[in-house]
């Protein structure tokens, strides 16, 4: 039986790449969006185009009935869940002063609770067959901090915080968790950036470059597989060199 991948905010962006990279590996992919209704659907309809098995499913990560409802739907249909990556997050721009309480609430409600309710969902499904593997994605601004972003940023450090203690947590379990902090990514999330500010982030990155999402989408793979099961509890970073 093929093994069923769970990704979070997966209708654009690394999430996209990711559900692509696993569906033409064979896996039974569940496509998650919230918003993005049109985006999923054609990445969903594209990839079943092909013969792949996917789904798409809408849900707001923030929300744990929703949450649960996908899981439940997930298991129904493909009879497992294999790999959760929990990919789904928001950002915001602002100084800690100009950020306000709705807004501070909403980022850590996607980023970090989001990754808290998928993951209470799916490990008892994991447990009973004693092997899993979950995947967070974190941020290189969860490791070292952001000026005018200190929201994201802590939303971000609480992931790789609760991917170290999880990783413990599970290892008697067969289950191994870790994160990637990607760094700057070519996806619509960096979309607020200028010309101009994105050449200045570029010259600061050792290897010259932005990274790109099937980039970070074979990482996910890498850990996702067979080779990386002695791997947990560790925090991948993909971000050209800027942290060191």
């Amino acid at each position: 039986m093929n093994k069923t991948i769970l990704i979070t905010g997966a209708s654009k962006g690394i999430g996209a790449a990711t559900a692509i990279l696993f569906a033409q590996k064979g896996y039974n992919v569940v496509i998650n969006y919230n918003e993005s209704y049109e985006s999923a659907s054609l990445l969903c309809r594209s990839l079943a185009s092909h013969g792949y098995s996917v789904m798409a499913h809408k849900a707001n990560v923030a929300n744990r009935l929703e949450v649960e409802l996908m899981v439940k739907e997930t298991l129904y249909k493909f009879g497992s869940l294999d790999i959760l990556v929990n990919n789904a997050g928001v950002a915001h721009q602002a100084l800690l002063t100009d950020t306000d309480e709705i807004d501070f609430d909403r980022i850590i409600d996607v980023n970090l609770k989001g990754v808290y309710n998928c993951c209470k969902c799916v490990i008892p499904s994991m447990v009973s067959k004693q092997s899993g593997k979950i995947i967070n994605i974190s941020s290189m601004w969860g490791q070292v901090g952001a000026s005018c972003e200190a929201a994201y940023s802590a939303s971000k450090a609480g992931v790789i915080g609760l991917t170290k203690a999880l990783a413990k947590e599970l290892a008697p379990s067969g289950i191994t968790v870790n994160a990637i902090a990607p760094g700057l990514i070519e996806t619509g999330m960096n979309s607020h950036l200028s010309i101009e500010e994105l050449s200045d982030f570029v010259s600061e990155i050792p290897l010259g470059r932005m990274g790109n999402a099937d980039e970070i989408a074979a990482a996910i793979e890498f850990l996702a597989s067979d080779k990386a099961d002695y791997i947990t509890g560790q925090i991948l970073g993909i971000n050209g060199g800027y942290v060191i």
